[in-house]
């Protein structure tokens, strides 16, 4: 499909209208990949200062460019009665209501679920929590603290030395999850007419990444062990030091991919050894194939390395940094880099969804909001005079 159709083309989510009260990581992914796809996603923010994480450094300084493209922004004081009214009339005209903030907070503003059915009897309700309904329900989660209770942590670090993964993994995939459990809602409510109530838990999210590490004590009855320390299920699966001071990841997970690697880098001998043929032979014989590997790799250059690999069909990988992914060639080649414009008028590039439909990939079309960017557009086409919006302007109601 050319670009012209692509263009012309609705997208998938056009026409669903989802009003979001996030913030943070979960909640506003789950917004993305619904706006990504094509659904007008409104963020309403609080006056006078919006969302907390547009101010966000350190660590979590990218999580708003990351997660709010594609969106709008409506700022409004909701403690107001005047800017409740608005926030009521916005959720008439909603597909979905979605939230991340701590149980209770949303009933307390007047917007819990029985709430806003009131105002919009078949509105989907996307609940996004630190854990679905049970003992824990009233705890405060972070990825974090699930990742150290799902053993999530546990299996990532050294023995000794549980460590959170290097991204927000349950804080992104919950997010995922949620807007799976919305399509689905869309798609029951083209049926029945209703909507519905969904909620997702970033602790049952942690747990069900670790699904294959319990999974492998049912079915050996071996505990799992902490990555640094497993037993592999494969004799080369490892980093490996290269002779200019750099390092390749090589893994060798076949039969047919182990005579490759051994006519690739020499090891003939190895390659026609009966004992070696088969993957549980090279596990067992790992003390005796590892080192010669090693010694062998370490007098050549990285990109010969990988090189090799790439023609005899190896898995590979050069060791990046998040940043060296600006400039991948196959990210830039593919189109697989979304535009944005920092608020300094800096043009960045940020992933975008890892699918495409249709050979079809999606883009930014609305830049990350400012803060109340359309509120102004929005409480017109909501029956407001334009008079009317200054007023509420002026009073601190919207921005």
């Amino acid at each position: 499909m050319n670009t012209q159709n692509h263009k012309i083309q609705a997208l998938p989510l056009a026409g669903i209208r989802v009003v979001e009260f996030v913030h943070m990581v979960m909640g506003p992914t789950c917004g993305l990949v619904l706006a990504d796809l094509g659904a007008e996603v409104i963020k309403v923010e609080p006056t006078p200062a919006g969302d907390n994480t547009r101010r966000l450094t350190g660590s979590g300084a990218g999580y708003w460019m990351t997660y709010n493209r594609n969106k709008k922004s409506f700022a409004v004081d909701i403690k107001t009665e005047e800017g409740m009214a608005a926030v009521r009339k916005l959720i008439e005209s909603a597909d979905v209501v979605t939230e991340n903030f701590r149980p209770g907070a949303m009933e307390k503003l007047g917007l819990g679920f029985e709430q806003v059915k009131a105002i919009k009897p078949d509105v989907i309700y996307s609940s996004m929590k630190g854990f679905l309904p049970g003992p824990y329900e009233h705890r405060t989660a972070l990825d974090e603290v699930v990742q150290m209770m799902s053993g999530l942590a546990y299996m990532t670090g050294p023995e000794g030395r549980p460590l959170r993964a290097g991204a927000s993994v349950n804080d992104v995939m919950g997010g995922m999850f949620s807007a799976i459990s919305i399509l689905a809602a869309l798609w029951q409510r083209k049926a029945t007419g209703e909507g519905q109530f969904v909620q997702t838990g970033l602790f049952e999210n942690s747990a069900f990444l670790v699904g294959q590490h319990m999974m492998q004590m049912a079915t050996t009855g071996q505990p799992a062990a902490p990555m640094p320390s497993r037993l592999s299920a494969w004799a080369i699966y490892d980093v490996f030091n290269a002779r200019d001071d750099e390092q390749v990841f090589m893994g060798v997970v076949s039969d047919s991919q182990w005579l490759s690697f051994c006519q690739a880098f020499g090891f003939e001998q190895l390659g026609s050894d009966p004992e070696l043929a088969r993957n549980t032979q090279r596990v067992h014989a790992r003390s005796r194939i590892l080192p010669l590997v090693r010694e062998r790799l370490a007098t050549l250059p990285k990109q010969q390395i990988m090189d090799m690999c790439e023609q005899a069909g190896l898995p590979f990988s050069p060791i990046q940094r998040p940043q060296d992914l600006f400039d991948d060639v196959h990210l830039n080649a593919s189109g697989g880099l979304a535009h944005l414009t920092l608020d300094n008028g800096e043009e960045v590039k940020v992933p975008m969804l890892p699918f495409e439909m249709n050979g079809r990939r999606f883009d930014t079309r609305l830049n990350v909001p400012q803060l109340g960017s359309h509120s102004q557009a929005l409480l017109e086409e909501l029956g407001y005079a334009a008079s009317d919006v200054d007023a509420l302007r002026a009073r601190g109601v919207v921005r």
